[in-house]
């Protein structure tokens, strides 16, 4: 059984204060896409390209997207 809904931006602020809005984990990546997400975050990937990969494997993002907040704290 699926229950959808949409909700209000004060809704979903509530959420996110009550800590109820977490992300599903990415999936792990292949070994291949491992080194793949290296390059790009290393900078040897330019941003046209990433963009690609990105389209045809959209978990890479949300991987730069955890790496990056964890290196930035």
């Amino acid at each position: 059984m699926s229950i959808h809904f949409t909700v209000s931006g004060l809704t979903r602020n509530l959420i996110h204060s009550l800590g109820l809005d977490h992300e599903q984990a990415p999936r792990p990546l292949t070994p291949e896409q491992s080194l793949l997400l290296d390059c790009y975050l290393a900078g040897q990937i330019p941003d046209s390209a990433w963009s690609d990969y990105v389209f045809e494997m959209p978990e890479l993002e949300k991987h730069a997207r955890v790496r990056r907040t964890r290196g930035s704290t």
